[in-house]
């Protein structure tokens, strides 16, 4: 909380208020949906690089060591490869172990793990349910995507994440 208060999160708008409320918004869902602390500690922190959607960086990269020391290694990690996502290239083959994942700060492409796709597509609906469940707006705007999108993802996301995409976006057939 200190490094995000000092990085001024209370300060950036973000919908739904400030980047710092929408980040403890997803780490307390992310806990209510049963994550472990690594990846709780990540939803809190899941801004720090910037992200594909949201490019305020609030630490550079070459610091990755001082959240590391913060959150943890494993925490810190989850937010480099959450950050990292280039959306556009890695989200299709998300589900598929041989999807392709590239990372947008070094263009490398990878094939990640069943944990780390699971853990990025936890925190992905957690992030954006967050938004669209206190944004009429941007539900009215991004809703039906969303529910696509998560619809895809099905089989990587736990059961309360699906339940709450399904009470936020509305109910699908699957």
């Amino acid at each position: 909380m200190a490094m995000l208060q000092a990085a001024g999160a209370a300060e950036i708008e973000h919908p739904g208020g400030t980047l710092l409320a929408h980040l403890q918004r997803v780490s307390a869902l992310l806990s209510a949906w049963g994550a472990r602390p690594a990846l709780v500690s990540a939803g809190l922190c899941h801004a720090f690089y910037g992200t594909d959607g949201f490019p305020v960086a609030l630490l550079d990269l070459g610091r990755r060591a001082e959240l590391a020391e913060a959150i943890g290694t494993e925490a810190e990690a989850l937010v480099y490869f959450y950050a990292s996502c280039d959306r556009k290239s890695s989200y299709r083959g998300l589900t598929d172990d041989t999807g392709l994942f590239t990372d947008r700060f070094t263009g490398t492409r990878t094939h990640p793990g069943l944990e780390a796709r699971r853990d990025f597509a936890e925190l992905t609906a957690a992030n954006e349910l967050d938004i669209a469940a206190i944004s009429p707006q941007m539900r009215a705007r991004h809703g039906a995507d969303l529910l696509a999108l998560f619809t895809r993802w099905r089989p990587l996301l736990s059961e309360p994440a699906w339940t709450h995409c399904r009470s936020v976006l509305g109910q699908a057939d699957h």
